[in-house]
């Protein structure tokens, strides 16, 4: 079966505080990169999956960020798949 390279981005929607975002802001600003501005924080989470073809395994990636990668409720998130080298 095709292995595929699956990377997943997850980042707090917009309308949301972000207080890491924030802090690093802070940070970058007081370490002279003041004119770094609109700072969000997410996470990226790589795996490969086994799957029949392209089209299902983005599917399957879709599902486990639906049910368990990210919370939709506060979370966006975009999901790349790759054919494994």
């Amino acid at each position: 079966m095709p292995r595929f390279d699956v990377e997943v981005r997850v980042m707090p929607r917009p309308t949301l505080l972000d207080p890491q975002g924030q802090a690093v802001e802070h940070a970058l600003g007081a370490l002279g990169f003041a004119a770094t501005s609109g700072v969000r924080v997410g996470r990226a989470i790589t795996f490969k999956l086994e799957s029949p073809d392209k089209a299902a395994a983005e599917q399957a990636a879709e599902a486990m960020c639906q049910r368990f990668l990210a919370n939709p409720v506060t979370e966006d998130f975009t999901v790349t798949v790759r054919t494994a080298a």
